[in-house]
């Protein structure tokens, strides 16, 4: 478990600031493997998780929903044969928020 992984997440309101630079350059190292990305101009996490077949991927993407549900926070999931696409953003503020981070982290916990 990691450090991030164990930290509360915080209610989020549309005036929530995003992550500064140097928030990205403390979390980003915890969840090493996650991308940041791009989309319609959001900054979005992003990490693709791979299976040997579809029900191991459709199982991991319900406890992703579960530790989803858990946080009150919800990311885009593309459940395919094999492989799971995750997204973390925070909707209220597009873009990324500590939250984001932590989810990732706890993501990863999931995927083990």
């Amino acid at each position: 478990m990691t450090q991030l992984s164990r930290q509360p997440c915080e209610a989020c309101r549309r005036q929530s600031p995003t992550v500064s630079e140097a928030e990205i350059r403390l979390f980003k190292p915890e969840v090493p493997e996650w991308q940041i990305v791009e989309r319609n101009g959001i900054m979005q996490l992003e990490r693709v998780f791979t299976f040997p077949n579809f029900r191991q991927a459709l199982a991991f993407t319900n406890r992703v929903g579960e530790i989803a549900e858990a946080a009150g926070h919800h990311p885009a999931l593309l459940t395919e044969w094999g492989r799971v696409t995750v997204n973390w953003w925070t909707h209220k503020i597009k873009g990324l928020h500590r939250n984001d981070f932590i989810l990732a982290a706890r993501t990863d916990e999931v995927a083990k």
